[in-house]
């Protein structure tokens, strides 16, 4: 991924609480009928490794579990908050026109090689985890224990669990931090007017980043 120096985000414990809240990630790998891509939830793991592990689970019948199992790198494409971004919202196009429409967005890469883990005993703790993550929004959290045991082990024979020890992350917040302050101010002011969910995100990203104009 192109990372200008002006939009990277390096800080682990950031991207890693971006990705808790992002939630699900596309991973990309190789087979040998070519690129396979699978959308799953995702368990982050903050550890001593320098930028953490992944766990995640598929379906066993699904074509990317054989080719994971032959190893190689796969590739994890976190996408959070993004939007389109119009000139018009820049008081700057009134002084001079010279501006152009661009998207604004956070996205997340994650490398690294994955490792099965297949039975109860393994995947139950995973799956009790992921499932912890989404339910903490609710008053009263749905827990693995509330399922029978033979149920949650019978479904667990048709998944198979892969760990990722993670080898590079990258952060990318392209949130108009080139832009001259009037302007970003004008990209806020359009995505509160906006008035939805995703726009509201995208402003309060736009309006905390670090202003660093000229960037590529």
């Amino acid at each position: 991924m192109y990372v200008p120096d002006a939009f990277k985000e390096d800080r682990v414990e950031v991207l890693h609480d971006s990705m808790r809240a992002i939630g699900v990630a596309t991973v990309v790998g190789v087979s040998p009928n070519g690129l396979l891509a699978t959308h799953v939830p995702i368990e982050i793991i903050s550890d001593s490794s320098p930028w953490g592990r992944l766990r995640f689970h598929l379906a066993r019948a699904n074509p990317h579990v054989s080719a994971m199992r032959e190893g190689g790198e796969l590739l994890f494409i976190f996408q959070g908050p993004q939007g389109y971004v119009t000139p018009s919202w820049y008081p700057s196009k009134q002084e001079h026109g010279r501006v152009l429409p661009t998207w604004n967005y956070v996205m997340i890469h994650a490398y690294g090689s994955p490792e099965a883990f297949e039975g109860p005993e393994w995947l139950r703790p995973h799956l009790d985890a992921l499932s912890g993550s989404f339910e903490a929004q609710f008053d009263a959290p749905w827990r693995i224990d509330d399922a029978p045991t033979d149920f949650i082990d019978g479904m667990c024979s048709g998944i198979v669990g892969f760990e990722v020890v993670v080898d590079r992350l990258e952060g990318k917040w392209k949130l108009s931090q080139n832009r001259p302050s009037k302007d970003r101010e004008g990209v806020v002011l359009g995505l509160r007017e906006a008035g939805d969910e995703a726009s509201q995100k995208l402003a309060d990203l736009v309006e905390n980043a670090e202003n660093v104009e000229n960037a590529d």
